[in-house]
């Protein structure tokens, strides 16, 4: 094996229990979207220590970062870590359902995990970074801090404003989410576009409606009819989608959308209206027609609802994403250090764990309660001819993420490794909080860890001493774009470069209170 690949791959074994103790830290933050302070403050201290050049709040997002490390002239690769959690996941690392300590169980917790995504490739760009000090190797690596993926927010921002723009390379790294894509990389089928968006409804003008009283103080006084105001619009907005789904894209399927309510009501007292509510949705579709379609009807729907409740209204994009571009020589390359390195494997501890979870439901522990996929490769290719099945033809993206921002800047390969995964007896269904957990409990999240970060090391250090390979991947990425960056077939950023993130929108967060540190809504003692 090429020495200092071997050297990288041994780092990341010596480095074992830090990995672990990194993954801990991140794990409890437990930050949701835009309110990753703690998880970023952490990634920024720590990267310097590394001798990394860190930007903190790239982009304009105060929660992301770009950290650099240069050593002489050479490739510029990149890989990113991912921090933020999903509201109402609360899940201690045990084998009973049971929220963090001290915490309501609708505060946040990491469900894919985002902790251990950002840890491994943080393990493995280090990894690289050593081999690089220890054989004189000369290049530069970028690693990014992407908070708000849940909400496809800030890679969009990033490749908007350029920060791609330079690299020669990059490695995105997501644990298993879906079979088949389960250690292995994508081939074709990468995921597809996201668009988010805020609509806010404003009573502003009560005064203004249809029988308000034109004498009184109070225009909206027990006696006239009360102008709806913002709830009311919200409802039928929201009313309006649902019913309309099938007149937004008739004719195509697979796509969809997600609401949530950032603020609802404000209303004041009496016969006054509610002033404002706010709902964001975030779409997932095949193509940018498709979700310019989509948004358009929305908007339409907006218009009418706050014309029916005497509300005014404004949209607020959160992002625009797009689908993903392949590049095979990527993919097959890092395949290869995966099947180097081997698929996962779950010791006796995890067993002995994953058994007492099935115990606790009522399940009779298994001998093997691991998913058998879980420790098995599958090519890319067979991975590929699977999903399809699952597919019509003319369908080009599955699923959504914002990593697709990468591709159109550089050759990029999307690496998934399984995360530990349970089998279940026939005809059961897991609850969510067993993910959870398993992705906080070590003897479990580990392994993962350990394979995603000396994959990502070995085809790191492969991408900086291997000129024909980043030859390869650069010419078929100019192929696909007709002509690389500004080609033919290149689709820029869908944002505007000036575009501001929304991050002072009310997104959920933790609150510092007298009763000190706490989720804003407050744990109950029958929780």
């Amino acid at each position: 094996m090429h020495e200092p690949k071997q050297f990288a791959l041994d780092w990341v074994e010596q480095q074992r229990k830090t990995l672990s103790d990194w993954h801990q830290v991140i794990w409890h933050y437990a930050e949701p979207a835009f309110r990753e302070y703690k998880s970023c403050a952490w990634y920024v201290e720590l990267l310097r220590k590394e001798g990394f050049e860190v930007e903190e709040g790239s982009g304009g997002m105060p929660t992301a970062f770009c950290a650099t490390f240069k050593n002489g002239e050479g490739p510029v690769l990149a890989t990113y870590g991912e921090y933020d959690a999903v509201p109402g996941n609360c899940q201690a690392a045990a084998t009973r359902k049971m929220p963090r300590e001290g915490l309501s169980r609708f505060a946040p917790g990491h469900t894919d995990p985002h902790s251990a995504l950002g840890i491994s490739a943080l393990g493995g760009l280090l990894a690289a970074k050593a081999a690089m000090l220890e054989h004189g190797i000369q290049g530069t690596l970028k690693f990014f801090g992407e908070p708000a993926e849940k909400l496809r927010a800030s890679k969009p921002v990033h490749a908007a404003k350029g920060y791609y723009d330079d690299l020669d390379a990059a490695i995105s790294f997501h644990p298993t989410y879906m079979l088949p894509l389960n250690n292995t990389t994508t081939w074709d089928t990468h995921c597809g576009i996201a668009y988010a968006y805020i609509y806010t409804f404003t009573c502003d003008e009560p005064q203004n409606w249809i029988a308000s009283d034109k004498y009184s103080p109070i225009p909206q006084n027990h006696l006239a009819a009360r102008a709806p105001g913002a709830n009311d619009a919200l409802v039928h907005f929201y009313t309006l989608n649902e019913s309309l789904r099938r007149s937004t894209l008739p004719f195509t399927g697979l796509w969809s959308y997600n609401e949530a309510i950032l603020t609802a009501g404000q209303a004041t007292a009496d016969n006054l209206p509610p002033h404002i509510s706010q709902i964001q949705y975030l779409l997932r579709c095949d193509s940018i027609e498709q979700a310019e379609t989509i948004a358009q009807v929305m908007d339409n729907n907006a218009a009418a609802a706050a014309m029916a409740t005497g509300c005014q209204w404004k949209k607020t994009w959160v992002c625009k994403s797009r689908g993903g571009l392949p590049n095979h020589v990527m993919a097959q390359a890092t395949y290869d250090n995966l099947a180097l390195v081997g698929a996962p494997r779950w010791g006796n501890e995890a067993i002995e764990i994953a058994q007492e979870i099935q115990t606790n439901l009522g399940l009779g522990p298994m001998e093997k309660p691991f998913l058998p996929a879980t420790e098995e490769l599958i090519e890319p290719q067979e991975c590929e001819r699977q999903m399809r099945l699952q597919m019509p033809a003319w369908q080009k993206h599955l699923t959504s993420d914002d990593y697709p921002e990468y591709t159109w800047h550089c050759p990029t390969v999307r690496l998934l490794v399984a995360r530990p995964m349970l089998s279940a007896p026939a005809g059961y269904t897991y609850p969510d909080w067993v993910a959870n957990a398993l992705g906080g409990i070590r003897q479990a999240i580990d392994p993962m860890i350990q394979v995603a970060a000396k994959t990502i090391a070995a085809t790191l250090v492969d991408l900086l001493t291997r000129p024909d390979l980043l030859a390869a991947a650069r010419a078929e990425f100019v192929e696909r774009t007709g002509g690389g960056i500004g080609g033919s077939r290149w689709q820029a950023p869908l944002l505007p470069k000036d575009f501001q993130a929304p991050h002072r929108y009310r997104w959920p967060e933790y609150i510092r209170t007298v009763r000190g540190e706490e989720w804003w809504i407050p744990a109950r003692d029958d929780e």
